[in-house]
């Protein structure tokens, strides 16, 4: 895949039946710091950040890049989405065919189980195949995540391998634009 280059960034916010898919801005920045350093967040993505380092890391304006979502509801951010590319070193002996854009998302605890982020996810990816027609996207997460393995199934990702990252059985999914979501 080559990088969002060709795309305008950060797009018109996307809105959905209950949220707004926009750029990173500044008053986001405590949300951004409570989401790395939450431990329920963290399980997963190889454990939460100190709080006082993370103040002392993140930028006035955090996830300010191509590729990345603030996913905002009533106002206030709960969590990202992101579409940014999965580079060839960290093909991890899959024999996959180059770049691909790669799905990733994190949400708050106080926003898991109300379907926000099958929300996010279905608007980013119905984003992304405007933008880039016929391109895929894949996906990788934990076996372990039980509620990111059933995301990545009710988003349409199919099953392309399994195996062993950071310590951790991983899945390795695939998204066509076309297959089922929401």
């Amino acid at each position: 895949m080559t990088e969002l280059a060709c795309v305008a960034w950060p797009p018109d916010p996307i809105d959905t039946a209950r949220l707004v898919l926009r750029g990173s801005e500044a008053r986001d920045r405590a949300a951004f710091i409570e989401l790395f350093a939450s431990p329920e967040v963290g399980a997963y993505l190889g454990g939460p950040r100190p709080p006082d380092e993370l103040e002392q890391a993140v930028p006035e304006v955090p996830g300010q890049r191509r590729g990345v979502f603030v996913v905002e509801l009533g106002g206030a951010m709960v969590g990202t989405v992101t579409l940014e590319r999965r580079t060839a070193e960290r093909r991890d002996g899959l024999g996959t065919d180059g770049d691909h854009a790669e799905l990733g998302y994190m949400f708050l605890p106080r926003a898991w189980g109300a379907g926000y982020a099958a929300e996010a996810c279905t608007a980013a990816l119905g984003w992304f195949a405007a933008a880039r027609p016929g391109e895929p996207v894949v996906l990788c997460t934990r076996i372990a995540n039980a509620p990111s393995m059933r995301l990545a199934r009710k988003l349409g990702f199919t099953e392309v391998a399994r195996f062993e990252e950071y310590g951790a059985e991983q899945w390795f999914g695939r998204w066509s634009p076309g297959a089922r979501s929401g």
